[in-house]
């Protein structure tokens, strides 16, 4: 199969994702962190409904935000027309929570999840769609594209829903929600090579300055470079090609304790 004919699969299963869960789903929002992986999502949506995103896309602002990405963040929203939602824990920033005082996965949680939380209660969405995929490490890998969260936002990574024949789980009961994944069976050189084939817009900090770029984008204190002089997407395509380094090394918050991804996401995180 070509590059072209293999991204032209990927992308026809995800739109194909996009409307069932349009179809399925009555009040449904899309978490959107300015990564390149979400900038993928709102592209896919635009072919998916004839140029324009039909539900608010979901900003989780955890206050440690890179400038860069709030800077991207108002002009995509203005660039895509989204009708965007803006979530702070603002209860949890003023009892301090944050890097200064506490750990990562202790405020990834409290800011981020909890964040979520909050807003799925304010707005009543029972569905989100999510820019998650399976090679990104071992706990997405076990997710399903229609995946359930009970009322308690947690996710039973041990007992998922069968998706035979295109038959997915889209009947939660009142205060579940499903986690709606299209981009589940991308790899990270996929998206490369699909933001390269279309020209979409991503923040500037993925590209090499000064030997250094962000493989991945998180909270600024707890999200690190890497080594890097790729400027280019195809140089970008080329490192990974040689790279032994997993997608998420520079993200604090995964590798704080022993299964820190997994208890994460456990209790409800993206």
């Amino acid at each position: 199969m070509s590059a072209r004919t293999h991204l032209d699969a990927l992308e026809n299963q995800s739109v194909f994702i996009f409307r069932e869960a349009y179809h399925a789903f009555k009040n449904i929002a899309m978490p959107w962190s300015m990564g390149k992986d979400s900038n993928v999502l709102i592209w896919l949506a635009n072919k998916a409904f004839f140029g324009r995103v039909p539900f608010p896309v979901l900003h989780i602002d955890t206050t440690y935000e890179f400038p860069e990405m709030l800077e991207f963040r108002d002009w995509a929203a203005k660039h895509y027309r989204l009708k965007l939602i803006v979530k702070i824990n603002e209860e949890a920033r003023a009892r301090g929570v944050g890097y200064e005082r506490h750990d990562p996965v202790t405020v990834t949680h409290e800011l981020k999840t909890v964040a979520l939380q909050q807003v799925l209660a304010e707005h009543k969405f029972d569905a989100l769609i999510t820019g998650i995929r399976r090679d990104e490490d071992p706990t997405r890998a076990k997710e399903r594209y229609f995946s359930p969260r009970n009322a308690q936002y947690e996710w039973d990574y041990k007992d998922q829903p069968p998706e035979f024949w295109g038959q997915f789980a889209s009947n939660p009961a009142p205060g579940e929600h499903v986690r709606v994944q299209p981009l589940l069976d991308w790899t990270e050189a996929d998206i490369w090579r699909y933001i390269e084939r279309e020209k979409i817009p991503i923040p500037q900090m993925y590209f090499a300055r000064n030997g250094q770029r962000f493989r991945s984008l998180g909270c600024s204190p707890i999200t690190k470079p890497v080594p890097s002089h790729a400027a280019t997407i195809a140089e970008i395509i080329a490192e990974l090609d040689q790279t032994k380094t997993s997608e998420r090394a520079g993200r604090a918050q995964d590798h704080h304790e022993r299964n820190a991804m997994q208890k994460l996401r456990a209790r409800g995180f993206m």
